[in-house]
């Protein structure tokens, strides 16, 4: 029989804005898809080249004993951040089990296995890397986000966290979780040419990108590219963290 109220949702009513130049993507409409290589995993991939973006993110949702049914050796860069279970990580002949806040990255060529001891769920990053002569190729990382020091920028309430070394040439990618107090903000709106992938780790707040504002929530995914204008503001009753990657260290490239 016939609804006597519509249930909610029929509208189609959503936070979901996807423009050349930004997404804002909350987790709930965003579909899985299955990859032969990984075993009992689901992947909901949040950006890709598809989307206009120069890398790939996705979240992973493995089973327990899930992960790769061969070495992973694509040619691209990949990193790994744990957000919840234990993830096994094997990059070459190094291997480290990884609990949630645990982070791995994989240089472009080394080979990358993952098997989930329980249920896991995985911010995956991958990208072509950019080599730049005299330089080095970066060697693989295992590392916690509670062994990183915290960094003060700009304003008190906003620490920043560098899971990977920005500083190092070797590097064409940073991934950083910015973490903020209640009613902290970037001292301006950012301008630049870096492209961001951006999951929220915890709590809410209000982002800007280009003209308008969108709420973002645990759990939400932003790609903002290049040169669009960008800040955030922490709301809610608890502090705010999120996931960010940017690509960095490199020149312009010029279409031929």
């Amino acid at each position: 029989m016939p609804h006597a109220n519509p249930p909610p949702g029929i509208f189609g009513h959503n936070r979901t804005m996807v423009t050349p130049h930004y997404a804002v993507m909350p987790p709930e409409g965003i579909l899985e898809s299955r990859l032969a290589y990984l075993r009992d995993t689901l992947v909901r991939f949040h950006t890709s080249p598809a989307m206009g973006a120069r890398f790939a993110q996705a979240l992973l949702e493995m089973a327990p004993a899930g992960g790769t049914t061969q070495p992973i050796a694509d040619g691209l860069e990949h990193f790994l951040y744990i957000v919840s279970g234990t993830l096994e990580i094997g990059i070459g002949a190094e291997r480290a089990a990884l609990g949630a806040g645990g982070f791995a990255y994989a240089p472009a060529g080394a080979a990358l296995d993952m098997r989930a001891r329980d249920s896991v769920r995985a911010i995956w990053i991958k990208r072509p890397y950019e080599a730049i002569s005299g330089h080095r190729s970066p060697a693989p990382i295992f590392g916690h986000r509670d062994q990183v020091a915290p960094r003060r920028k700009h304003t008190e309430g906003r620490i920043w966290q560098h899971l990977l070394p920005d500083e190092d040439f070797a590097f064409d990618m940073a991934v950083n979780i910015l973490s903020f107090a209640p009613g902290t903000h970037f001292p301006f709106v950012e301008t630049h040419i870096m492209e961001h992938g951006l999951y929220m780790l915890q709590g809410q707040g209000l982002y800007l990108l280009g003209r308008d504002w969108h709420e973002c929530w645990t759990g939400d995914f932003i790609w903002m590219g290049s040169y669009v204008p960008q800040q955030f503001y922490c709301t809610g009753w608890q502090d705010a963290a999120y996931l960010l990657y940017k690509d960095i260290n490199r020149d312009i490239a010029f279409a031929r």
